[in-house]
């Protein structure tokens, strides 16, 4: 049985190379996006005559596209650009601090992974003491922002910077778990 594949509709420009890159057969206009739901790396063909900036959003959905031509493939981390990693940390940034609620809704429902680890200790900066913390913090009332969540747990550092840097670390396959960002299968887009 098939795995329902998650798809991103959106995606946000890292780089954009109008005359691809050296070894590709065809000489063709080619981006490397990052979805903005599941943070896909992908590379996708850019259509004849449009110019994409880094930091722009296209639309990368089964539905008619403007920008994009077709998505070639999923790409690792390592597959990056050296221009398109060096945006992915400020483009992961914006998108933690446009949808808020998206991201202080784990904390409101993480859940322990085995008897010993809990979701919360997957991002950097939480341990046993701010784990048990947090737990009894939201069982009074669940948190409504981070600056609640900030004023509510003590000594807590800044969460949104926690989430920002765990989606790094998930991009770049530094740990076996996932929170933020699925694992694909390479056939999946």
């Amino acid at each position: 049985m098939k795995k329902d594949m998650k798809k991103d509709e959106w995606a946000i420009v890292l780089d954009y190379l109008p005359h691809g890159y050296y070894g590709m057969r065809i000489s063709q206009p080619v981006s490397q996006v990052l979805g903005e739901e599941y943070f896909s790396l992908l590379e996708v063909i850019v259509r004849e005559g449009v110019h994409l900036k880094v930091g722009m959003r296209v639309y990368i959905g089964d539905g008619k596209r403007e920008e994009v031509k077709f998505i070639k493939r999923r790409i690792d981390f390592k597959d990056l650009t050296a221009a398109a990693k060096e945006e992915v940390s400020d483009i992961v940034e914006d998108m933690v601090k446009s949808n808020p609620k998206k991201f202080l809704e784990f904390f409101n429902r993480a859940c322990p992974i085995t008897t010993r680890l809990h979701q919360l200790e997957l991002l950097p900066g939480i341990g046993k003491k701010h784990l048990w913390a947090i737990i009894a913090t939201k069982k009074e009332k669940e948190f409504e922002s981070f600056d609640d969540l900030k004023k509510r747990v003590s000594m807590l550092p800044d969460p949104e910077k926690m989430i920002i840097k765990r989606i790094l670390e998930e991009l770049e396959d530094k740990d076996k778990y996932r929170i933020f960002v699925p694992r694909f299968e390479k056939s999946q887009r």
